[in-house]
């Protein structure tokens, strides 16, 4: 083996490594905890980082080769301070020869479209859309942060329902069956027990509960199905909007990609969302093949030495 690089793609759950030849094709790939960069602690994220690329390397069993490059697609660093910060915590650890920091949204449109137009949608954690017109302009919408924005993601989902959880506690709202289903998520005996988990929950915590919505939405529940509802519209307005400000209007051909934990195939807010897209977004023709981001990460490894993958 004369060269290797690195693909790294870190969410609020969980991040992926992947090991690939001079060639871009896959050696192995290793999975761990998240890395998302929250403002204050990219130290962490970059320790997770440091961790999973040497059980990758353990992995494909290189532990005395020196990959050419990192690029690393991180949750968090769409600012940046924040991008700056983890490429310099990261260089310092060498654990490539060179290292690249990205967006992880923009390594997931590299897998989805190379060097082509298209918007990319993700909602695992948090949420962001990112575009490139036919004329090769970028534009991304949303990805402000589970405290400010991120709509339609797993950690604003999660919130949502844990309001509806109080509020139909308090009688202000119809009994719904995510009262019980949140209390066994959270793994708590009493609704006033969630205040203090709640207030000591970061986004990845938050996001465990939107599996719970979307399965009580599944089963017919109307609040449930009524956030799982406002979830899409949300998701949706992200890329109408990129379709406007990259390819004219919303009834122009448009590929679409849908990336991120909660729109994998076959999940209720994919369906939905892809339903609702058919008259939001008139032209957008959603790709059907799974993203992989740490292999557009790859891709972005070898594009920063020159080599283009087709």
């Amino acid at each position: 083996m004369t060269m290797i690089v690195l693909g790294l793609d870190g969410g609020g759950s969980k991040t992926r490594v992947m090991v690939a030849d001079e060639n871009g094709q896959e050696i192995v790939t290793v999975e761990g905890a998240g890395s998302a960069v929250r403002p204050g602690r990219a130290e962490h994220s970059a320790e997770v980082i440091a961790a999973l690329v040497a059980d990758a390397l353990a992995a494909a069993d290189m532990t005395h080769v020196t990959p050419k490059v990192l690029c690393a697609g991180v949750a968090g660093v769409g600012r940046e301070p924040e991008r700056q910060a983890l490429w310099q915590l990261l260089a310092a650890r060498e654990l490539a020869e060179e290292v690249v920091v990205h967006a992880d949204a923009t390594v997931a449109l590299d897998d989805a479209f190379g060097d082509g137009p298209g918007v990319l949608l993700v909602s695992g954690t948090g949420s962001v859309a990112f575009g490139r017109s036919p004329a090769g302009t970028f534009a991304r919408c949303g990805g402000w942060g589970a405290t400010i924005g991120d709509e339609g993601s797993g950690a604003w989902i999660g919130r949502r329902a844990l309001s509806v959880v109080a509020a139909a506690s308090d009688g202000r709202e119809p009994e719904t069956a995510l009262v019980g289903a949140v209390l066994t998520a959270a793994e708590v005996g009493d609704v006033t027990e969630l205040v203090g988990w709640a207030a000591g929950a970061d986004p990845a915590a938050l996001a465990t509960l939107a599996p719970v919505v979307l399965s009580v939405a599944d089963g017919g529940d109307l609040r449930a199905n009524a956030i799982v509802s406002i979830a899409v519209e949300e998701l949706a307005l992200h890329v109408r909007t990129l379709a406007r400000r990259l390819f004219v209007d919303e009834r122009a051909t448009l590929p679409v990609a849908l990336a991120g934990g909660l729109l994998t195939r076959g999940t209720l807010l994919r369906k939905r969302l892809e339903h609702r897209l058919r008259s939001a977004v008139p032209g957008a023709q959603v790709r059907a093949e799974d993203v992989i981001p740490a292999r557009g990460a790859v891709r972005g490894a070898l594009r920063y030495l020159g080599v283009t993958l087709p």
